[in-house]
């Protein structure tokens, strides 16, 4: 009865589709799946098979405070308006699909962490926005999997400009520099931590978060996304 009154839309362009939280066929066929060869470490995709265990040339220049990321999808013109439904229209009936496909990817990820938590959004912008996307992602994830969850554990201390706006990778490293804290070290000492967002760019965010985990004696962390920017012009969310 109450698909009759609210008919299921299309993540991304809202035609009428048969199952809540999908796609329609045009959408579906533009969408860019990365499931190919790609960095061991950051997940960057790969033109050719490296072999496995190889390294971009930034996590060799730079190895990140993550062990491994993972994405579904490239976050382009094609993917960027579904997640920015789910992330600024409260379109959260696209969580448990979005939920299910990163199981899928992400179930070495899943399978080896002991604590997920979501990329803390700070409690100003969360009562404007009135909800945390990550934050219901990782929900959905912990209780497919039986993996314990935490939103508190980790927090945003300090508001930050939106990383969307930063002119560089640099600028986002110095924007989320120190944002991020862990109130109680005891709630992810000696855990393996999951980590869950929307979108990675840059992964300025991720390592911020990751390192501040780090500083209290988290033994592990790995982080896992709906879509990652593979081509700068797209960096823009």
């Amino acid at each position: 009865m109450l698909a009759l009154v609210f008919p299921p839309l299309c993540a991304a362009c809202r035609v009428p589709v048969s199952g809540m939280g999908g796609f329609c066929g045009p959408c579906w066929s533009m969408l860019t799946f990365l499931d190919g060869p790609a960095c061991a470490c950051c997940g960057t995709p790969f033109a050719v098979d490296a072999g496995p265990g190889s390294l971009c040339a930034a996590c060799l220049a730079r190895p990140p405070a993550f062990s491994k990321a993972r994405a579904i999808l490239a976050y382009d013109k094609d993917s960027r308006a579904a997640i920015l439904a789910l992330k600024h229209a409260d379109r959260l009936e696209l969580v448990p699909g979005f939920a299910r496909w990163l199981g899928r990817v992400g179930r070495p990820l899943l399978e080896d962490c002991d604590l997920i938590l979501p990329v803390p959004l700070h409690r100003s912008r969360l009562w404007l926005r009135r909800f945390n996307q990550s934050a219901e992602l990782a929900r959905r994830l912990s209780t497919a999997w039986g993996r314990a969850y935490d939103p508190l554990a980790l927090v945003r201390s300090r508001r930050t400009a939106s990383q969307g706006v930063m002119p560089s990778a640099r600028a986002r490293r110095r924007n989320v520099l120190s944002a991020f804290k862990v109130p109680e070290p005891a709630r992810v000492r000696g855990r393996k931590i999951l980590l869950v967002d929307d979108v990675l760019t840059t992964g300025a965010t991720a390592e911020a978060c990751a390192r501040a985990l780090r500083r209290v004696g988290a033994v592990d962390i790995a982080v896992l996304t709906l879509a990652r920017v593979v081509k700068a012009s797209e960096a823009i969310i």
